[in-house]
């Protein structure tokens, strides 16, 4: 059988109890068997009912089958109005009123068949240049795993910093970080590049979970390697799928007056973030201290495995080359320096274009990603889902209905806004993606804060740190967490612990300093 029985059995009870409850009044039947198919969704990714991309076919094929996203036509004027409008332009013209020329009518344009609208609306998503970013951006992310690129860095930072325990970890860090921009694929970067080296460096001194020795050292950097990851997310907006997203809902809600730039989001997050990736490796080595605190013999080590690799091939030469290309035009160069605007989707299929063009990728290499191709079937189907709940009203609907229940309690909008934010951050233990959770609910959260009179760029940028700050809790809320964790390195209970302690002070790091921050910056 190609699902999960249980979870697949949830999911369909969910669907169907939400599907047949009456749709409350102010909310549409179509958005309301829209919402019923969208939480067994959702549900059935949580539960792991089928791979993601699966789930993503069977909602591409149910919305086209159930037409719920398909709008009836507004009903024609009666007949008798009719007959009357025709009757009044067929009297003679008077004296004072001269005849017009009558212009020719042009033929009203068909409106397309239900069947076919529906199966249009249905893949509607995959037309859009914002999926197709986030997937050509993780083909691209191929470049520096085959390359080799990523490994070279993660050895070099630890031949320059890994004389002590502290200091491997800021390695792990640093590497996560340089990567991030160009590394859409979060899971790809800390659990493909950084966590090999991390391994590598815990079984040189001896830390192994099969021998019973993973306190030594691979405790206390393997949960550096995952919540380095995290807040590497929270300062890029390329360096994880779901920000994107983040940064589209937050425009379609204002009308596109709130736009997170890369720029934008990159200027307001690097400071709290640099502070939070500062303090990480500090908290973590006190909540877990490791038993290995000086590795004298880490930079010899590393060292040892550059000349194993040898010097920088072609390949990684060229690929250095056009990850900086891209910074640059991701960050604004060519319209600060030129007055050219290049989007941010152009500048990453020009990335790929080169990579092709220069043989560090091959198109072998392009269809075997089958991370990337995976990720545009998905994510277009959640956003599909998402945009037409909206379009259908209930967004609207559910964020008046909060906004008035808040409102009731008599709290001030920073109140109000603190507890969103914390709601939103925490109701990620029920996900195990982080697309799906934003999905699902920051649409939602945001439109309640700007009705409750929350400044639009200060709560847009507190929703999008708080996307970040909330992959860090578990064992499964990103792609990154269960590559890490299934390592052995730790005990789930010491990830959970570790992980709302981070969570903390994440928290406390970005709404603190970085309300003064983007005080300072003029963006509230």
């Amino acid at each position: 059988m190609g699902f999960k029985k249980v979870p697949a059995t949830i999911a369909l009870a969910l669907t169907l109890i939400i599907w047949f409850i009456p749709a409350p009044e102010g909310v549409s039947d179509n958005a309301w068997h829209l919402l019923a198919l969208f939480v067994g969704i959702i549900a059935g990714i949580i539960g792991k009912a089928l791979p993601i991309g699966a789930m993503a076919m069977l909602a591409f094929t149910i919305v086209a089958l159930t037409q719920v996203t398909v709008v009836p036509p507004k009903k024609e004027a009666p007949p008798a109005a009719a007959a009357q409008a025709t009757d009044k332009a067929a009297q003679p013209a008077t004296a004072s009123a001269p005849v017009a020329v009558k212009a020719e009518a042009k033929p009203a344009k068909k409106p397309k068949a239900p069947h076919v609208q529906a199966a249009n609306d249905a893949l509607s998503s995959l037309n859009s240049s914002l999926i197709w970013m986030i997937g050509i951006a993780i083909m691209l992310s191929r470049g520096i795993l085959k390359t080799g690129l990523g490994t070279r860095l993660g050895y070099l930072f630890l031949s320059l910093f890994g004389k002590n325990t502290l200091g491997i970890a800021y390695s792990l860090a640093a590497c996560d970080f340089l990567i991030a921009p160009v590394t859409p694929s979060n899971t790809a970067r800390g659990g493909a590049i950084v966590h090999p080296i991390m391994k590598a460096i815990s079984a040189s001194f001896g830390s192994d979970p099969e021998q019973g020795t993973q306190n030594k050292l691979g405790r206390y950097l393997s949960l550096v390697n995952f919540h380095a990851n995290v807040i590497s997310c929270i300062i890029f907006v390329t360096a994880t799928a779901p920000n994107p997203l983040v940064v589209n809902l937050i425009a379609e809600a204002t009308g596109n007056e709130v736009h997170l730039s890369w720029t934008t989001w990159f200027l307001a997050m690097v400071v709290p973030g640099l502070i939070a990736m500062a303090i990480m490796p500090i908290v973590l080595f006190y909540l877990y201290k490791p038993e290995v605190i000086k590795t004298p013999d880490a930079p010899a080590m590393a060292s040892e495995k550059l000349k194993e690799i040898g010097a920088m091939s072609k390949g990684e030469k060229i690929m250095l080359a056009i990850l900086g290309l891209l910074l640059l035009l991701w960050a604004g160069a060519t319209d600060a320096l030129f007055g050219i605007k290049i989007d941010a989707t152009t500048t990453t299929l020009l990335g790929l274009s080169l990579a092709l063009l220069s043989g560090v990728l091959t198109w072998d290499d392009v269809l075997k990603e089958k991370g990337a191709w995976d990720t545009v079937i998905w994510f277009a189907a959640l956003v599909m889902m998402a945009d037409f709940l909206n379009k259908l009203g209930f967004i609207k609907w559910f964020s008046n209905l909060m906004g008035s229940n808040i409102q009731s309690m008599g709290l001030s909008w920073q109140a109000a806004c603190a507890i969103l934010t914390v709601v939103y951050i925490l109701v990620h233990y029920m996900f195990a993606s982080g697309t799906a959770h934003v999905t699902a609910m920051l649409a939602a959260f945001y439109t309640v804060g700007l009705s409750l009179g929350a400044p639009p760029m200060l709560f847009a940028l507190i929703l999008a740190s708080a996307t970040g700050i909330m992959f860090g809790l578990t064992h499964y809320a990103t792609g990154t967490a269960p590559v890490i964790y299934n390592s052995g390195y730790t005990t789930m209970g010491e990830w959970w612990i570790a992980g709302l302690v981070m969570c903390v002070v994440n928290m406390a790091i970005f709404y603190t300093i970085g309300l003064v921050w983007w005080k300072v910056l003029g963006y509230w």
